[in-house]
């Protein structure tokens, strides 16, 4: 089946459930079980106690819980699911901006292929000291760290940023099995590329040090290049109250690659699927490559450390991460929880949003069940 990319302005394709594959009751299922597993997470993202969710859920600690950026209630379950690039199903309210979270850091490895693409950064191999436009990386551990390392999640940087310490995620764990028991708890580092941990303050830093790259604000970047392009939009991304820069004369935010302490991606379920559509056609948009294919193909690679993980986004090899899903499924997950999911073998993108993580491998089932 031809890839379908929806015009900017005008209706989105749709395609019947018998055509695309699906059982029309089966369909109906979906929603439902969405709706019936929504995210356990308050709509107001704050707990009774006044606690913020992105902070609670991980149970971190005073000081470092304090929300730095921008937080928006969020709204009930929605979702979409394509089928070659065309809407199959859709429920709840796709339009809504919504936070995302860690679904900010999938874009933070697409960014950094086109700067890649661009010849900003020569070689994803190469050290990061040798393009900061900071002290960040002095010192002979940080000095190690390459830019494959800060996008496998592997580098082990080390040091504060925005006021968050990298201590404050050390020993964190996200994906099969995850358990923060000892999130926080010193523990002694390892060379840059031999241990995985998901660490948003090290995100973070990814974030900073493409921005000093590009010489211009992320956002900025990513609409040109990518979102105006594929015509998704109502977007927002935000930084922190105390990560603006200057570069080259010019104030710029640094933007957060999640919403650990407020701020990211404030975004609908539809420019989401658009973004995902991009992703499942390698780069693509109507003819026009966006995204070099080679990069897409090295942003989905299993790091060596971590299999399930690559250039920012998750990956389900040999079905580990969710065992419902074809093995060469990859998604961009943000906690509370946002999914993008990209079926490969089987033309499917799905965006699911508020949904329970505990449920996320059971939605996916009820998504290949209903295929016929």
């Amino acid at each position: 089946m031809a890839l379908h990319h929806p015009p900017a302005e005008g209706a989105w394709a749709r395609i019947d459930a018998r055509e695309a594959g699906f059982d029309p009751a089966g369909l109906e299922r979906i929603a439902a079980y969405h709706r019936a597993h929504e995210s356990e997470w308050p709509r107001s993202m704050y707990h009774s106690n006044g606690e913020y969710v992105g902070t609670a859920y991980i149970d971190e600690k005073p000081p470092y819980n304090t929300v730095i950026g921008p937080v928006k209630e969020r709204g009930p379950p929605a979702g979409m699911l394509l089928k070659g690039g065309r809407i199959v199903k859709e429920w709840g309210d796709i339009d809504r901006p919504d936070m995302t979270f860690s679904v900010a850091k999938s874009v933070l490895g697409v960014l950094a292929g086109l700067a890649v693409a661009r010849g900003l950064i020569r070689s994803i191999d190469d050290r990061v000291a040798d393009y900061a436009l900071d002290d960040g990386f002095a010192g002979a551990h940080n000095a190690q760290i390459t830019w494959r390392h800060l996008l496998q999640q592997t580098s082990e940087w080390e040091g504060a940023l925005w006021g968050k310490p990298d201590s404050v995620d050390r020993n964190r764990q996200a994906g099969p099995g995850a358990n923060n028991a000892a999130k926080g708890d010193d523990r002694a580092l390892s060379a840059p590329g031999k241990h995985w941990e998901y660490n948003d303050v090290r995100v973070n830093r990814l974030s900073l040090s493409l921005m000093q790259v590009f010489r211009q604000p992320l956002p900025e970047v990513f609409d040109a290049a990518i979102m105006a392009p594929i015509g998704a939009r109502d977007w927002i991304w935000h930084g922190y109250f105390n990560s603006t820069v200057e570069i080259d004369g010019r104030a710029m935010e640094s933007v957060s690659g999640g919403s650990h302490w407020g701020g990211g991606f404030q975004i609908p379920t539809t420019a989401l699927a658009r973004f995902g559509l991009l992703i499942a056609g390698e780069g693509c948009w109507q003819g026009r490559e966006l995204v070099p294919q080679s990069w897409i193909s090295q942003m989905l690679t299993p790091c060596p450390v971590y299999p399930v993980y690559g250039f920012m986004w998750w990956l389900n090899t040999d079905g580990a991460l969710y065992p419902s899903a074809p093995h060469d499924s990859v998604f961009a997950l943000g906690a509370g929880n946002n999914v993008i999911w990209i079926d490969r073998a089987n033309d499917l993108v799905m965006v699911a949003r508020w949904v329970h993580k505990a449920h996320i491998d059971g939605l996916i089932a009820v998504v290949r069940d209903a295929m016929r």
